[in-house]
């Protein structure tokens, strides 16, 4: 049971947590706290906090479990806003999308990694933002991964990893660079993609033909690319050193698609697509299974 909760950054994820853990039972008081007075409000309306407040140092204040789900280019300055403020036993975690600029902002905050800090990143989300996005089942059969480091107090790793459980996610531990390579090409390289296609086609001079014939395929394979655009740039500039180097290597296998298009090389397209093919139809029977 957690016994007051502070979350920072009352949006779609953070918003999702509150409502989560509320349904189960599992936590008493739940402060809310961000920088937007209508959206704060408009959370309380919807019963997701009890209160809120736009200072992090009193919302954490008094709280045993702190959830920060703030854009990674405003981790550290809440962090620094939040030491001194915290009650002994407090936990702190967060949901940022590049595990190594979370602990590199709590090493220029605290001097250190502190014991209480456990990094975690929910892999659950919409395109949507904001608390009117948020879902009690969002995190239902979805993967949380948490990425301890050595100084991580496995008392504070357990309740963590508790309480993402008790939302009904699966959890998974993992190194803090392994975490980050893995979410360049599993997530972030797909949002890369999604906005620079659209971004592409926007630019030319028939965009609005295009985006009006456009057909399913280009609404699914797109929808991502409605997501928030300082949320993503905050995560390009933290992940840099492996989404680049995911975009060089995909900028290569681009390359030799349209080498062999255009040398109506059949046998070696056909060879790309059927190994496609059946490396997501297998994801897609690991997933539903």
């Amino acid at each position: 049971m957690i016994e007051r909760l502070a979350i920072i950054g009352v949006g779609l994820i953070g918003g999702s947590l509150a409502r989560a853990l509320r349904e189960a039972g599992a936590v008493g008081e739940i402060v809310g706290c961000g920088r937007a007075l209508p959206n704060l409000e408009r959370a309380l309306e919807l019963g997701v906090i009890d209160r809120y407040t736009q200072h992090p140092a009193e919302a954490v204040a008094a709280a045993d479990m702190v959830f920060v789900a703030v854009p990674l280019g405003a981790m550290r300055g809440v962090f620094e806003t939040i030491r001194g403020h915290l009650r002994p036993d407090a936990i702190i975690t967060d949901g940022g999308s590049v595990k190594g600029s979370v602990v590199m902002d709590a090493i220029a905050a605290f001097g250190a990694v502190p014991p209480f800090l456990v990094p975690g990143h929910p892999i659950a989300g919409t395109e949507q933002s904001g608390v009117e996005a948020s879902l009690s089942d969002l995190y239902r059969q979805r993967r949380v991964i948490l990425t301890p480091v050595s100084t991580t107090d496995p008392v504070a790793l357990a309740r963590v990893q508790s309480m993402w459980e008790t939302c009904g996610a699966e959890v998974t531990l993992m190194s803090v660079g392994h975490h980050d390579e893995v979410l360049a090409a599993t997530s972030h390289l797909p949002h890369m993609l999604a906005f620079g296609l659209v971004d592409a086609l926007a630019r030319m001079r028939e965009n609005d033909e295009i985006f009006r014939y456009a057909a399913s395929g280009f609404r699914d394979f797109t929808r991502i690319a409605s997501s928030n655009p300082v949320m993503w740039r905050d995560i390009c500039v933290a992940n840099r050193e492996a989404l680049s180097a995911m975009l060089a290597r995909f900028g290569v296998e681009m390359t030799d698609l349209a080498d062999s298009i255009r040398h109506a090389d059949g046998e070696h397209l056909l060879e790309i697509f059927e190994r496609a093919k059946a490396a997501r139809d297998r994801y897609v029977d690991i997933r539903s299974s």
